[in-house]
């Protein structure tokens, strides 16, 4: 996976895993051919489902986001990422079976607001197998 951040060549290995796996959960919430098959059906070869995506972003985002500079993180990118982390906030709140939301108008505006996120970082997801 690439992604493009203000100093990712100098920003320190341990940040820059944490800060991609956080950009990865993001690229799950905008794949709905993703949560089909993996939250939905079960089929792997990924081992996911809604509440640990919701918690892992959670979890890493909320120290993330307070501390975005330190990641290599610009001022566009860190608004992009406060603006969907309160969506997502205020949508997986009210929300825990994707089966029941995958096809609403609410969650379509949740993944596009991720894919936006995903534009500010130039994510490219390489896939390894």
């Amino acid at each position: 996976m690439k992604i493009r951040t203000a100093s990712s060549s100098d920003m320190n290995i341990d940040k820059k895993q944490i800060l991609e796996t956080f950009i990865r959960i993001i690229a799950h919430i905008s794949d709905k051919e993703y949560q089909k098959r993996v939250w939905i059906e079960g089929n792997g070869p990924e081992w996911d489902d809604f509440d640990e995506t919701a918690c892992v972003f959670f979890h890493e985002g909320d120290s993330i986001l307070e501390k975005y500079k330190d990641f290599g993180i610009t001022e566009n990118q860190h608004e992009l990422l406060v603006k969907f982390h309160d969506a997502f906030r205020s949508f997986s709140d009210d929300n825990y079976f994707p089966h029941e939301f995958i096809e609403s108008s609410e969650w379509k505006k949740i993944m596009e607001m991720a894919k936006e996120v995903l534009k500010a970082f130039n994510y490219q997801n390489e896939v390894l197998f």
